[in-house]
């Protein structure tokens, strides 16, 4: 960068910061937003517009004006009183004069000199006693024939961008716009025709446009073309995915009917319809015939598959399920993949399903010891502090060596666990199914590590994302677009809906009296904080100092437990099995409890600090009670009732369909929210919105049609060679 004319080491080593090296990034540095200084006015309208006199200019968006006047005099000098150095200039035109004042800014007066012509923007101050430009943007033009020259600073759209310490706007404007003849040496990626039917700016023009626009269409026009490429490219990878994993082997998963019926049968309760499809769903995915689909070009592969192909007629090989299920809290996931994992050790495979915290592996451990006990089979727990290993219904402990040599060999059929799971060291024998719960918690190679524990390098296993995070339409195309998708919308008959309440400090006390009297009649308690320790600056509850106050406080005569991810895995353990038991009446704890606890008997879910939760994470959290025969309850603790914060939460106490909460924190929030969490596993977007629901289904139209026509990109191979390069980014992130 700083190779470029006028860029030195100094402002080079500051745009480095931003993630700018060459003349390119400089390019497609993007400005966030814009200010209109376009409305240019003789000093005298100006002047009018900024003062008590106002007529129909005042309606200039921001009061901003841009006046184009004369330098008559400038000078830098000191307040007599408080001593305060202000540089003041006299400037005119053909419509009057205005005086123009800089505070602390001494060097404008070696910058502008008597008779230099110069475009200022900014707010006037009028009154009666006269009119003044206060630290105004600027910009000169010191030869006379370049009035005609194009400002970039003022006059105009001015972008916006971010920027870093000891960067100005002026400098990164001048810096873009110097290298901006370099645009038209850039190759458009996007095919010719494409660009046509889309009526979509060709590339040196939409750069030309992002940055310094004539009007607001032609801003808009450029965004256009930038939103969608963003989109495009995520759904090439998406579509490009799809069949890449289709030309890739799997094991055969035969259904067998007659005894996947009889473990339906002595379940204790009914399935729900949407639990049947999804289980058909995958079930037939696991036992599809293999689809022959052309081969992709190996550059877009980006693996050698030649050593991974079986013969196309080989009878016990189909193309690996790929699949997301997704459902609302409490929708039953659980048995749905229960299911596929019964059919898949009836084949003599092996599955393994792996957990974001050791607590839901813990319990999906125990759900699948009961579920399997009459199945002869071994099932392991590993996580990074616990070893255990379940036959035929008796849970015992073993050393974590035995259970990767029972991996190994294959005596265990199924291995549950956390991150523990894609160690190095485990090798499974023939692994059929991998599974991951709320997978969007997990990065991608994360996933892929999981996949590749298998010991047959021929093979690839099926994959089953879970999540009960329910994800809007808008944001499972992006995030998850080269997965299918089973959908969980129907709740278990029978199950009481949760009451939420939102609590005032006012009705704290009242609250109290009430949980007093739940837990008294045999119920128990969730109740959550933010934070693990006290925090002066957040202001808002944390777990230690919350169990202090209820313990010896509000309610002295209950067991009270403390919770949270620091603790050892063995404290942890003990804690919910106290919690499960009935045996601790009080569980107070962070977020880890999150997702997959499942304590029938609490009925009581009580929330501090709820306004730094989103609304996805709020449902996640109401959703761990209302698992029993009892009325359950979640009461929100909010700290006043005004405000956007109060008016979101109240959304949410009068809605229970995760889904539309879902929608609404995608629209006032954003992704990370409705995830939970901030790092998802999901792309950046610079330009693309998540809301733009037309433009994204375009993108996704468009990238199908394009590789079903092309799938070796053969008549774009610049298309290729961008998408390769975004492939291999993301792979080294």
């Amino acid at each position: 960068m700083k190779n470029i004319h006028r860029i030195g080491a100094m402002v080079s080593k500051r745009l480095s910061e931003l993630g700018i090296f060459t003349a390119k990034d400089l390019l497609f540095y993007f400005p966030f937003r814009y200010d209109d200084l376009s409305h240019i006015l003789p000093i005298k309208e100006a002047i009018t517009a900024g003062g008590p006199a106002r007529n129909a200019t005042q309606s200039v968006a921001g009061g901003l004006v841009t006046i184009k006047c004369v330098v008559e005099m400038i000078e830098s000098h000191r307040s007599p009183r408080r001593h305060k150095l202000f540089t003041e200039a006299l400037v005119s035109d053909d419509s009057g004069k205005i005086k123009v004042i800089w505070f602390n800014q001494p060097f404008m007066a070696r910058v502008l000199a008597p008779g230099d012509k110069v475009y200022f923007s900014g707010k006037i101050n009028a009154d009666f006693f006269g009119a003044e430009m206060i630290n105004p943007v600027y910009e000169k033009i010191s030869q006379s024939a370049a009035w005609k020259k194009e400002a970039i600073h003022t006059g105009r759209i001015v972008p916006i961008y971010p920027l870093t310490e000891r960067l100005s706007q002026k400098q990164l404007r001048f810096l873009i716009n110097l290298v901006l003849p370099f645009a038209r040496e850039i190759v458009d990626p996007l095919p010719v025709n494409l660009r046509r039917n889309l009526n979509l700016l060709e590339i040196a023009s939409a750069l030309e446009l992002i940055h310094f626009p004539k009007n607001q269409e032609q801003a808009e026009q450029a965004a256009k073309r930038f939103k969608f490429e963003e989109l495009f490219y995520l759904q090439l990878e998406n579509e490009t995915s799809r069949l890449e994993l289709k030309q890739e082997n799997a094991p055969k998963i035969k259904f067998f009917e007659t005894e996947t019926r009889e473990f339906v049968a002595n379940l204790p309760f009914q399935l729900t319809g949407a639990q049947r499809k999804s289980a058909w769903e995958i079930l037939t995915d696991l036992g599809a015939k293999k689809i022959v689909i052309a081969r992709l070009d190996r550059a877009i592969q980006k693996k050698e598959m030649d050593s991974r192909v079986k013969p196309e007629n080989d009878k016990s090989l189909v193309s690996p399920m790929n699949r997301l299920l997704n459902g609302d809290v409490g929708s039953g996931k659980t048995i749905v993949a229960a299911l596929a994992i019964f059919n898949v050790l009836k084949n003599n495979f092996q599955a393994a399903f792996m957990a974001p915290t050791e607590i839901l592996a813990s319990q999906h451990f125990l759900t699948f010891s009961k579920l399997f006990k009459n199945l002869d089979v071994k099932i392991c727990l590993l996580t990074r502090g616990f070893s255990q290993i379940c036959e035929k219904g008796a849970i015992k402990r073993v050393s974590k060596k035995k259970i990767l040599e029972g991996i190994k060999n294959g005596e265990i059929g199924l291995a549950l666990g956390t991150h523990a799971l894609i160690e190095e060291k485990i090798k499974f024998n023939h692994l059929a199914l991998a599974i991951v719960d709320e997978q969007h918690r997990f990065g991608v190679k994360a996933r892929a590590a999981l996949r590749d524990r298998d010991g047959n390098p021929g093979l690839t296993p099926h994959f089953l994302s879970m999540t009960a995070t329910p994800i809007p339409r808008t944001l499972s195309l992006i995030a998850y677009g080269d997965l299918d998708i089973s959908l969980l919308n129907e709740m278990p008959k029978g199950r009481k809906l949760i009451v939420t309440k939102l609590v005032l400090p006012d009705f704290k006390a009242d609250s109290y009296s009430f949980i007093r009297h739940e837990i008294k009649s045999g119920r128990q308690a969730f109740v959550i904080c933010p934070l693990i320790d006290p925090s002066d600056k957040l202001g808002v509850r944390s777990v230690k100092e919350e169990f202090e106050k209820l313990k010896n406080e509000i309610f002295p005569e209950f067991k009270i437990e403390v919770l949270h991810g620091k603790m050892k895995s063995a404290e942890k353990n003990k804690i919910m099995d106290d919690f499960k038991s009935g045996e601790t009446q009080i569980l107070v704890s962070t977020t880890v409890v999150e997702v997959g606890v499942d304590v029938p008997n609490a009925s009581l879910m009580i929330i501090e600090g709820a306004e730094r939760f989103g609304l996805a994470q709020l449902h996640q959290l109401r959703g761990r009670v209302g698992r029993g025969e009892h009325q359950s309850y979640c009461l929100v603790f909010l700290e006043s009732a005004s405000g956007e914060t109060s008016r979101r939460l109240k959304i949410f106490a009068n809605t229970l369909n995760g889904f539309e909460l879902a929608e609404y924190d995608l629209k006032f929030r954003g992704p990370g929210d409705v995830l939970g969490i901030r790092q998802s596993g999901l792309p950046t977007l610079k330009m693309a919105r998540l809301d733009d629901i037309e433009l994204l289904k375009t993108a996704r139209d468009e990238a199908k049609k394009f590789v079903a026509e092309d799938p070796e990109f053969k008549k774009a191979p610049l298309l290729r060679r961008e998408l390769e390069k975004r492939r291999g980014e993301k792979h080294l992130e």
